[in-house]
Formats: C-alpha cells, sequence, structure tokens
C-alpha cells in the first residue's frame, strides 16, 4: 500500500488576509486534506474557513499536539498515513514544526520513513531577519527569554557579548503581555552601541519594523503592548 505524504502547511500569523500571505498552492493542498495534525483545534477550523468558507470541518479528524498532550500518544496519529491518507500538520501560528511541537511529528514521520513536504509561508523568525539588517548567515533562534528578569537580563547580555564577539544574529520573543518587560531590560542593561532589531505585528497593515542601537531606542517612546514581537540583536553590517 502506497503510504500517504505530511504535509507541513504554513499559516498565518495574525488577523491578515489569507489570499496576501499564504499561496494558492498551499491552500488547495489545505482544502484537499481530511486529517490534520494542529497545535489548536479550533484554530485550525478557524484557518481552514478562512480558505473556504464552506469547508467541511465535519469531516476531518484532527490529532491536538500542545504542551498538554501526551507525546507518547504521537505515534497513533500518524496511522492515517501509514494507511495511505495525506496528512496537514499546522502550527497556531506561521510555520509548523519551527519553534513549534510539530517537529515532534516530523521526527516520527522520519522514523516511519514517511514522505515530508514542507509548504511556503510566513514565518516570523525568517521575516525579522530579512528586515533587520543584521547577519543572515550566521543567527540563532533562541525562543522564548526566561520568565525571571535576572535570568532574563543574564540571557540578554550573553547575546550582546556574542554578537560583538561573532557578529552572529540572536533572535528571541517573548509572550505579548511580557514585551514592554523585555523592552525595558533591553535598553537598561545592553550598552548604547548594541544594535536591537524589534519587528511587531508582522504581514498585519500595522506592521513595525525598526532597528536602532540601545541609545537611539531610549529617545523614542514605542508601545508593544499585546503585540506580536520578535526582538534581534545583532551587528551593524
Amino acid at each position: 500500500m502506497e503510504q500517504g505524504t505530511i504535509y507541513m502547511i504554513p499559516v498565518t500569523l495574525g488577523g491578515e488576509v489569507v489570499d496576501d500571505v499564504i499561496p494558492a498552492n498551499v491552500q488547495s493542498i489545505a482544502t484537499g486534506l481530511r486529517c490534520f495534525i494542529v497545535e489548536n483545534v479550533k484554530s485550525a477550523r478557524r484557518f481552514l474557513r478562512k480558505i473556504d468558507r464552506e469547508f467541511p470541518i465535519d469531516d476531518c479528524q484532527f490529532f491536538e499536539i500542545n504542551r498538554k498532550a501526551d507525546s507518547s500518544q504521537f505515534h497513533r496519529f500518524l496511522k492515517p498515513a501509514l494507511e495511505g491518507q495525506d496528512i496537514g500538520v499546522m502550527s497556531d501560528a506561521g510555520c509548523p514544526g519551527v519553534a513549534d511541537p510539530g517537529a515532534i511529528v516530523m521526527n516520527l514521520a522520519h522514523e516511519k520513513q514517511l514522505r515530508v513536504k514542507p509548504l511556503v509561508g510566513p514565518s516570523s523568525i525568517l521575516l525579522t531577519l530579512m528586515g533587520s539588517g543584521f547577519n543572515g548567515q550566521d543567527f540563532s533562534f533562541s525562543g522564548y527569554l526566561p520568565k525571571d528578569r535576572k535570568a532574563r537580563v543574564r540571557a540578554l547580555k550573553d547575546f550582546e557579548a556574542d554578537a560583538y564577539r561573532t557578529g552572529r544574529t540572536h533572535l528571541f520573543m517573548d509572550t505579548p503581555f511580557r514585551n514592554m518587560n523585555v523592552l525595558e531590560d533591553l535598553l537598561n542593561d545592553l550598552a548604547d552601541t548594541t544594535m536591537i532589531c524589534i519587528a511587531s505585528n508582522l504581514t498585519l497593515p500595522s506592521e513595525n519594523i525598526r532597528t536602532m542601537s540601545a541609545k537611539d531606542w531610549r529617545e523614542h517612546a514605542y508601545d508593544l503592548a499585546k503585540k506580536p514581537t520578535m526582538f534581534a540583536i545583532g551587528k551593524k553590517q
């Protein structure tokens, strides 16, 4: 029996128009599937209905992978593919498998020698790097910063030191309600000449990407509260 393909389906980063950021062929593949492994069922259904208002949600099978899910059961989610059915994997936002639990599913898919097909779509990490003006050949993404302020500042200063030493770009993020805490730490604890990029509301009409020194950032009032935001520390090219 021919096995199914695991499609990595990018979704929108926010409330933008789907056609503006998701290629037509990706939309076509997504709406042709009836089995999905998703980070959040509700947001996955919403995305599919954005593509096609008549999409038959009730005819679909959804498996949820998130922090609360039992990862030991993830292998069961791939059974339809072993039986010949294609499966779509979707994150809450952006590209699945990148800073996302979908990576665990991909590991299992490779173990089972299933075909994996990543599709083109928006990535806040890549968009920030593209717009930052920083080194795009040597970079790292560290995900969410520590909640504890001392640990967070220590991480930021480590990024700063490494950027000066190697020229490497460091990208990171935090939950929107802690954005202003991160900004405060960046401006209070980094050197005046350290370059900082802040990219908020990516792909939305209100998108804003700015790169300035810590000294220049201190002279600008900037409200990041409740805005999905990516931060980067780098070296001026």
